[in-house]
């Protein structure tokens, strides 16, 4: 029998390892069916003095599947990506891609002219220009130092 020097990180590896396995099996479908897993878009925010410009990622939807909502303080996207029905001859389809529902509201850092908001769809990036309100972009606020 040969000897092995012991390296602590190798068992640490497999410590990690082993979480992820089990973190995996929790997640799987139990009943070999695909199961709907919650899809979130990351978001993208910036703001000029004239505007806010959000930048949403939502790949593999078309226009027809989002739904955009703007109050004075806050959006809502809703869509839903849906799943392509298929079988495999071997039994088994296993996938990474997420489908199913999402609600995203994002709270505006300024009040909006929720009226005039400009969109624009492309390569599965939603682009939106919400301009400022009036008296948003010429609000002056007094700091009263004691």
């Amino acid at each position: 029998m040969a000897l092995v020097r012991w390296n602590p990180y190798r068992e640490m590896e497999t410590l990690q390892r082993e979480m992820n396995r089990l973190f995996d099996s929790l997640t799987a479908p139990s009943n070999g069916e695909n199961t709907v897993t919650d899809f979130i878009p990351p978001a993208e925010i910036t703001e000029t003095p004239e505007a806010i410009h959000l930048r949403l990622e939502v790949p593999g939807l078309e226009p027809k599947d989002l739904d955009v909502q703007v109050t004075a303080e806050a959006i809502a996207i809703t869509g839903e990506r849906k799943h392509e029905a298929r079988t495999e001859t071997k039994g088994v389809t296993r996938t990474e891609f997420r489908y199913g529902q999402f609600r995203r509201v994002i709270p505006l850092p300024a009040r909006v002219e929720n009226t005039k908001v400009q969109a624009e769809y492309k390569n599965g990036i939603l682009n939106l220009t919400l301009p400022k309100a009036e008296e948003e972009k010429n609000r002056v606020v007094k700091v009263n130092l004691g």
